[in-house]
């Protein structure tokens, strides 16, 4: 089938410069807007939530009381040399340290089991998006791109859920905890630890702003660097034949250098965090050090040995959640574009069908496109003024030099793309006033290029209609003249196809996709140069199978090879979008005008076209 992508010519040379790999937008479009969306789905399992809040409760709980039975053990049992007091005190602290470990377990579960669920919603929700998006978008989106988005964006997402949130959630539970608990013991080295907090906050800011472009560039570059892998290893033979293979390894080298480079930097100046949040968090612990140890020596504030050790270690469990919430930052922004890149895909506009459509059945297939215009581009007209008839049960073949617009006559037929102006009808009936999957389950397809699937054989038949029986299939192949070669594989019907059916000829390939086209039994036929690739021989068995199948079919027949289309009913010759021409065979070849030059240009005299 034919896309945009047919007017718009690439040459190995010009992959590098490709807009898709030079995007200047490098920042989180929406970032509260993400997390907001996230949390809906987050929020679908409230009752884990709730668990998870008070098994991280429990934790900072079990802390405070342990750290303060820690201190109390200090001043009234390890200067006063009680043995036995600090035997039962050790095991009171085992029993609480023992509930915080079983807590901490299943807040982990937990939260992985909230990550992967919520993972498991967005990737469904994104692929069944995918699956309603027009042509338009797959042929102005690499496929690597679009698989990145579906594995590693929603990855990404995973892992910030199932690691960052934990800590996130109940570090926040943490350090309020704490900070009540420093309070009640000293509000004046409370005070003390507190004056340095902004200062992290505000070191924290700075550097998420500085950060964020290079999270953002960094989860787009991975995409390109995902979208040239898969095309270029589709292309390996292409690559091969012109020699291309240094030119593909300096452009992958770019993608993959810019890759690198966005990541380090990205990675780079969030890792400053970590080291100048702990070198304020030292200088913390010295000034109340000092300071406890003053009041301490000087018998002020009630003040003891014990106090400074409890309420150190407060201050570890008061700063350490806020440098491991400051730290996971960068993963946190790393998931947004992520989340970012899966939402775009969410809200692109879907396939619509108009309200008031109707499902169609048993159509006779008297097709008519009167006075119809499209472009891809709306500077370029592909299609203008376009009118055409096919008859009930004719076979119709369109001609024309490359780029004449052939292919989009099927695409807008198909209801791939939607005409610019005009109208399009099946038995008298507009195809804006018919369902989308109705239409096409009306038309059955035989493309140059075929798509098997790592299915059976009988499975990959049926495909054309997921409701045929066993019976219905073999007959399809029977009349596809396919039936000798399949009993001649190893398993026979039930032989499982290997990467698009690569152990097969092309030829095979074909009879199988017209074996699918038939057990579709559908009343308008479509075969878009389908033995274009094939030798003269195999393309006569082919012909003898399309000609079975196209018995009783409204039938359009796309060809570059003209030698396929003789016995057409009407030939239409297609030049600059335009209908230059209509009549048979015979009668084109006498008038001796578009058609005849087109026609000789292949097979007698070589005349060069315009």
């Amino acid at each position: 089938m034919a896309s945009a992508r047919e007017f718009a010519v690439v040459r190995p040379g010009d992959m590098g410069r490709n807009s898709r790999f030079n995007k200047k937008t490098e920042k989180l479009k929406d970032p509260f807007g993400t997390v907001k969306r996230l949390l809906k789905y987050v929020g679908n399992k409230k009752f884990a939530l709730v668990l998870i809040f008070v098994f991280s409760l429990i934790v900072t709980l079990t802390s405070i009381v342990g750290t303060r039975i820690n201190g109390y053990a200090v001043d009234n049992y390890i200067q006063k040399r009680d043995l036995v007091g600090l035997r039962n005190i050790c095991i009171v602290l085992a029993v609480i340290y023992l509930i915080s470990t079983a807590a901490t377990f299943f807040q982990n579960r937990l939260m992985v089991y909230i990550a992967q669920f919520t993972s498991s919603n967005i990737r469904k929700d994104l692929f069944v998006s995918i699956q309603k998006l027009p042509l338009k978008y797959f042929d102005t989106h690499s496929s690597g791109d679009i698989m990145s988005r579906l594995t590693n964006d929603v990855d990404n997402i995973s892992m910030t859920l199932s690691q960052s949130v934990t800590q996130f959630f109940s570090g926040i539970i943490n350090v309020l905890g704490m900070l009540i608990a420093m309070l009640i013991l000293s509000p004046t080295l409370t005070v003390v630890t507190i004056i340095t907090t902004p200062l992290m906050l505000l070191i924290t800011k700075i550097l998420v702003v500085k950060t964020q472009p290079f999270f953002v560039k960094q989860q787009r570059v991975l995409g390109n660097l995902n979208g040239f892998i898969e095309e270029m290893v589709s292309a390996q033979k292409t690559v091969m034949l012109f020699s291309e293979e240094e030119k593909v390894k300096q452009q992958f080298s770019e993608i993959n250098s810019g890759l690198t480079s966005s990541a380090i930097f990205a990675q780079g100046l969030s890792g400053i965090m970590g080291p100048v949040n702990n070198f304020i968090n030292n200088l913390s612990y010295l000034i109340v050090a000092v300071f406890g140890g003053y009041l301490a020596v000087s018998g002020k504030g009630g003040i003891t040995v014990g106090v400074i050790l409890t309420f150190i270690i407060y201050m570890r469990g008061f700063t350490r959640p806020i440098n491991e919430i400051l730290n996971i930052f960068n993963v946190i922004q790393s998931a947004l574009a992520g989340g970012e890149r899966v939402f775009e895909v969410m809200d692109e506009e879907k396939e619509k069908d108009a309200v008031e459509a109707e499902d169609i059945n048993d159509i006779e297939g008297h097709v008519c496109f009167e006075n119809v215009d499209f472009s891809y581009n709306e500077d370029k007209k592909i299609l203008e003024g376009l009118n055409l008839e096919a008859e009930s049960g004719t076979v119709v073949a369109v001609v024309g030099p490359t780029g004449s617009g052939k292919t989009t006559i099927i695409s807008l037929l198909t209801k791939f793309y939607d005409i610019d102006s005009g109208k399009i009808t099946i038995d008298g009936k507009d195809i804006n006033s018919i369902k989308r999957e109705s239409l096409r389950r009306n038309v059955s397809m035989v493309l140059q290029d075929t798509y098997l699937f790592s299915e059976t054989v009988m499975e990959n038949i049926r495909y054309g209609n997921v409701t045929a029986t066993d019976g219905e299939v073999i007959e399809a192949a029977k009349l596809a003249n396919a039936h000798h070669f399949i009993m001649q594989l190893p398993e026979g019907y039930n032989t499982v196809l290997s990467d698009n059916g690569s152990d097969l000829s092309h030829g095979q390939r074909q009879l199988l996709a017209i074996a699918r086209a038939s057990v579709a039994k559908s009343a308008i036929l479509i075969l878009d140069e389908a033995t274009s690739s094939i030798d003269t021989r195999t393309e006569m068995v082919i012909q003898k199978a399309m000609l079975n199948l196209m018995k009783g079919k409204t039938t359009f027949v796309i060809a570059h090879r003209l030698s396929t289309i003789r016995n057409a009913d009407k030939i239409i010759a297609l030049k600059d979008g335009k209908v230059v021409e209509i009549g048979t065979h015979n009668g084109l070849i006498e008038k001796g005008g578009f058609y005849a030059n087109l026609y000789n240009s292949q097979f007698r005299t070589g005349v060069a076209l315009e």
